[in-house]
């Protein structure tokens, strides 16, 4: 793009047909590094709470969440058909009446997050554990979406 500009080739007043996209391109770079983190605007990044991973084994899919601060009887976790559901509610301690924040990172309030599974699981047999603000759910798959071996004869 440099040498094309500076050597103005090729030339006969042909031009990069991407030129404007490019340009356009940065502009809306520039706008959004310059919405981000300015005071007063109220819009910030979106974040998805709680972080999740999703695995799975020959048996069973594995969702493993963060979820600190959080005890395992505030939790709600549901299984219909290919979804998990975890919703719940974050609590912080009150810091004072007279308080002035400089910082504050730390969110509470009530989450919901739906899952989708990629197969079909077996409701009956959902096993959930919460350890060190690490929730793990580990959920069989049904027999119909385990792979099966097949022998060639």
């Amino acid at each position: 793009m440099f040498a094309r500009r500076l050597l103005d080739f090729p030339s006969m007043g042909w031009q990069y047909p991407f030129a404007e996209l490019e340009r356009m391109s940065r502009r809306m770079d520039q706008l959004k590094d310059g919405l981000i983190g300015r005071p007063g605007l109220g819009w910030r990044p979106a974040r998805v709470f709680p972080a999740v991973n999703l695995t799975e084994d020959k048996d069973k899919y594995y969702v493993r969440a963060e979820l600190p601060g959080i005890k395992a009887d505030a939790l709600d976790i549901q299984v219909t058909g290919r979804n998990l559901s975890l919703s719940g509610e974050r609590t912080i301690a009150s810091e004072g009446e007279n308080i002035r924040y400089h910082r504050r990172e730390r969110e509470a309030g009530k989450f919901s997050r739906i899952i989708g599974l990629p197969g079909d699981i077996d409701p009956q047999k959902v096993e959930a554990r919460m350890v060190n603000g690490m929730l793990t759910v580990a959920i069989a798959k049904a027999e119909a979406a385990k792979p099966r071996q097949i022998t060639v004869s």
